[in-house]
C-alpha cells in the first residue's frame, strides 16, 4: 500500500527561487470537497490534476498529518479535462517549483489566482520521524493544519482567509 510521509511548512522570502531546478505549472480539482471528508462520508480525497503536459488522478486517505495512504495514477489529459469540469468548489492553481538543498528535495508551490500569495514548501520523507535540515527560507510547519491542504483552499481560498488565520500556525 503507498505510503505518502509529506510535511509543509510556510516559506519565508525569495531565497529558494535562485535554487530552484524546475517550474512545472499544475491546475487541480476535486471531484468531493472538504465538507465529505470532514463529515467521514467520504474517507480520500479524489483529485485531478493537470501539470505541465501530463495528467493524474489521485486519491488521498483523510488522516490530518504527516502520513496518509496515496494512490497516484496518470490519466490522457482530455480525460484530467472533462473530470476537471465534474470538480467541487474551485479549481487550486500553482506553480510547483522543485529546489533541491542539501541532499533534498523541496516542492515549493507558489499558488495563483483566490490563493495568490501563499506559498508553501513541502518535503516527503521515509519515515515519520527521520530528521532533515531545513533550509533558512522555511517557516513554520503547517503540516497538521488542514486549511493549508489543497483541498481546503479549493473550498475556502486563501483570498477569503482573515488575517488571524493568516497569522495564526498552531493547531487552531
Amino acid at each position: 500500500m503507498p505510503i505518502e510521509i509529506e510535511r509543509k511548512f510556510l516559506v519565508t522570502g525569495d531565497a529558494w527561487r535562485a535554487a530552484a531546478r524546475e517550474v512545472v505549472p499544475m491546475t487541480q480539482g476535486y471531484l468531493n470537497d472538504l465538507a465529505a471528508m470532514d463529515t467521514g462520508a467520504m474517507k480520500a480525497s479524489v483529485r485531478v490534476r493537470i501539470q505541465g503536459d501530463e495528467a493524474y488522478l489521485n486519491l488521498k486517505s483523510r488522516e490530518l498529518g504527516h502520513t496518509r495512504q496515496e494512490f497516484d495514477y496518470a490519466i490522457p489529459v482530455d480525460d484530467a479535462r472533462g473530470l476537471m469540469a465534474l470538480s467541487v468548489g474551485g479549481v487550486v492553481d500553482k506553480r510547483r517549483h522543485y529546489v533541491e538543498v542539501g541532499g533534498w528535495l523541496w516542492e515549493v508551490d507558489e499558488f495563483l489566482g483566490e490563493n495568490a500569495g501563499l506559498v508553501v514548501a513541502e518535503i516527503e520523507l521515509d519515515s515519520a520521524d527521520e530528521a532533515f535540515d531545513p533550509p533558512a527560507w522555511i517557516g513554520a510547519e503547517v503540516t497538521h493544519l488542514k486549511r493549508y491542504y489543497n483541498l481546503a483552499l479549493a473550498t475556502r481560498p486563501y483570498a477569503a482567509w482573515t488575517d488571524p488565520e493568516r497569522a495564526a500556525t498552531d493547531a487552531g
